[in-house]
């Protein structure tokens, strides 16, 4: 019985000797932050400093968008400084910092915001060309950057001027989510438009933008001969009139524009130029024999012309032929023009050869000096009865029962 007291002294002590080495470790590792500021320059010296009641010296985290790290403080008179490393504080930006204390749970954030100075201006600009009307645009984005490349802060203000023929304008805008940008619209006429922009008394340097032509209207064409005679020879020339966009703005240069011809069999034919000042033209070398053409010319899924008609009369109204070698040689002319001149050589003769009523084969040969012939192999055409057919300038003459 007269040892329980000396327990219950003993039990007593230990507990306040434990109480006391909590309250102590708890003061020990009580941390308070000394930095009151939340916004910094970039570029400029940025810590944090924290007051300690020991000399325990926890780790700082510190996380940005470009990545986070972790910095070791240094402790003098009670005072723990971090101080952050050029590669965050020279960048702009939201940063949210831990201290990692087992006792003590600080955390927090502050904010770098750039310099406002500006250093350069990065400008992108495009479309470089737009159709004139005034309903399409190019965007000019402008980003003037401090001398850590940081874009300048929401709200700055960016000037904005464009020169377009004999006017000038100039706009202000201003920087929101870290650019600035302006839609520049076409005029009615085509042409160049200059643009610049300024930030702080720094400007950018010169952009253009071009206005071409919106999409061409219908036009008309025309043509020109020397004759009207289908000799085979001579070049019918096509050309359209000045084609423009529905603003008058004569269409761009290397317009291509083609030329369809639905001859009397309703067989296309088809040319093509591209158009110098607002001209095209295109050429087409006569048919061989009488022809009716209609002619019409398409800018491909935009514009057309109206028709025209071309008569082409007769130019070889007769031709000779005449056998010779045993009918082996066959001499086709003289081939007479419109003014009974030789026929320009080169008009294609063909000789149809014929044999029990089914056509065996088809030679081919141009006209030289009004005249040309056909000489039949032996080893080809053995000896036999034949039918020939002659065509040229669309004249057909046929001689039956010919024994070679």
């Amino acid at each position: 019985m007269t040892l329980k007291p000396t327990y219950l002294l003993i039990i007593a002590l230990v507990f306040l000797s434990f109480t006391s080495s909590v309250d102590e470790s708890i003061i020990n590792d009580d941390i308070q932050l000394l930095t009151t500021e939340t916004e910094f320059e970039a570029g400029s010296t940025i810590g944090l400093t924290f007051s300690t009641t020991n000399a325990s010296k926890p780790n700082l985290y510190l996380s940005n968008s470009y990545g986070s790290t972790i910095l070791k403080p240094h402790l003098e008179n009670s005072i723990l400084n971090y101080q952050l490393p050029k590669t965050f504080s020279n960048k702009t930006g939201m940063v949210n910092w831990k201290l990692l204390s087992d006792n003590t749970a600080l955390s927090g954030k502050f904010n770098i915001h750039s310099k406002q100075d500006v250093s350069s201006m990065e400008t992108y600009l495009g479309p470089p060309s737009i159709e004139a009307g005034e309903t399409d645009y190019t965007m000019l984005v402008v980003i003037p950057t401090d001398i850590y490349d940081n874009p300048l802060k929401d709200s700055t203000a960016v000037s904005v001027k464009h020169q377009f023929l004999e006017n000038e304008s100039k706009d202000v805008i201003y920087m929101k989510n870290s650019i600035s940008y302006k839609n520049i619209y076409s005029e009615s006429k085509t042409g160049r438009i200059l643009i610049s922009s300024e930030c702080l008394s720094k400007n950018s340097k010169e952009y253009d933008v071009n206005i071409m032509p919106a999409i061409p209207t219908d036009f008309t064409i025309t043509y020109n001969r020397n004759h009207e005679y289908a000799d085979g020879n001579q070049i019918t020339s096509f050309s359209t009139s000045i084609i423009k966009d529905k603003y008058d703005n004569i269409v761009s240069d290397g317009t291509y524009v083609d030329f369809f011809i639905t001859n009397a069999s309703n067989h296309i034919l088809k040319t093509s130029g591209i158009t110098i000042n607002g001209i095209a033209k295109a050429k087409m070398i006569h048919p061989d024999h009488k022809e009716n053409w209609t002619v019409k010319a398409f800018i491909e899924g935009m514009s057309e012309s109206d028709s025209i008609s071309l008569i082409y009369k007769q130019a070889v109204l007769d031709f000779q032929v005449a056998f010779s070698e045993d009918n082996r040689t066959i001499s086709v002319g003289p081939l007479k023009s419109f003014m009974n001149q030789m026929i320009p050589d080169g008009l294609e003769v063909k000789l149809h050869i014929y044999q029990n009523d089914k056509k065996t084969k088809t030679l081919f040969k141009s006209a030289f000096e009004g005249y040309t012939s056909f000489k039949l192999n032996s080893n080809i055409f053995p000896k036999n009865v034949y039918t020939f057919k002659i065509e040229t300038a669309g004249i057909q003459k046929t001689y039956q029962n010919i024994k070679l």
